[in-house]
């Protein structure tokens, strides 16, 4: 697939598949809240006509490459390829990982096919490229299928609060609206963990399996301002944000807000976010492993 064919993958589709919906449709332009930022009111424009976007709120602009750089943190040559994969799936009759539909004037509808526990090869091979296994994510995570426009995927699900789903898999992250916080009540109901998403949820709990305290993933750092009110009765907020320039004005909204926030992020600096932590944590485990049997020969 060349330049021009990944190119021409449907901004509108994409964000829908990622969980953002339109907050406003006037003729080819489509108005969300910025998905690369919070906010309140819709400054952020994709023209469909073009399949170009524009977010008036920061200046930058572009078209489905830099935007998939933007949202998934990648270089222009894995955004690439990701979106090569997933456009280039022919899902019908079976499932697959993902995929992008052509470019339409409306955004596609999505619908839940099954749920079930997580035992896919695939997905399973996945989890452990990221740190995990099985047994640290059983009781949180579970092998979502589901349908978007007559074709069909499947991928990890977390549920959310609200009857949603985050969802991810190797090549696409995503939510089945509606989106939400995501909350695991602990034993200790004056302590919050606070994580941005379930990675680093599940990533904390493998290297900390003796934590107590409520979690809540924010899925989106899009819904810290609607959430900060609930969180005055805690008596200790752990914030376990990204050491990135987004989780730097997230944990200052925590601050600001007077919160007995406690800000985390050394713990697993100078890594992005724990989850990274962890994948390295487990690459050294593996290599001291080696090393050892080598000794033993």
């Amino acid at each position: 697939m060349d330049l021009h064919d990944i190119k021409q993958v449907s901004i509108v589709d994409y964000l829908a598949q990622a969980g953002f919906e339109a907050k406003l449709i006037k003729g080819v332009n489509y108005w969300y809240c910025s998905p690369l930022r919070s906010e309140l009111t819709p400054s952020f424009k994709v023209n469909v006509e073009r399949n170009q976007w524009y977010d008036f709120g920061t200046g930058d602009h572009g078209d489905i490459i830099d935007l998939v750089c933007a949202l998934q943190h990648c270089s222009t040559a894995e955004a690439m390829r990701r979106l090569s994969v997933l456009k280039g799936v022919r899902l019908a009759p079976s499932f697959s990982f993902g995929g992008i539909t052509p470019l339409r004037s409306q955004a596609p509808s999505m619908e839940l096919i099954s749920v079930q526990a997580v035992k896919h090869p695939k997905l399973l091979m996945y989890l452990s490229e990221r740190g995990l296994q099985r047994s640290d994510a059983s009781l949180f995570l579970s092998e979502v299928y589901y349908k978007v426009s007559e074709k069909y995927f499947f991928a990890l699900g977390f549920p959310n609060d609200a009857g949603g789903w985050e969802i991810r898999n190797p090549y696409f992250k995503g939510c089945f609206a509606p989106k939400a916080i995501s909350t695991i009540k602990g034993t200790d109901s004056h302590k919050l963990q606070l994580f941005e998403g379930f990675m680093d949820f599940l990533s904390w709990r493998k290297l900390h399996p003796e934590g107590q305290a409520d979690s809540i993933m924010l899925n989106s750092l899009i819904l810290l301002p609607k959430l900060i009110p609930s969180l005055h009765p805690y008596s200790m907020i752990e914030s376990l944000l990204d050491n990135d320039e987004a989780g730097d004005r997230a944990t200052k909204q925590l601050f600001d807000a007077g919160l007995p926030v406690k800000d985390m992020r050394a713990c697993y600096a100078p890594y992005k976010d724990i989850n990274e932590y962890l994948i390295l944590a487990e690459q050294r485990k593996q290599i001291l492993t080696l090393r050892k049997r080598g000794l033993h020969r």
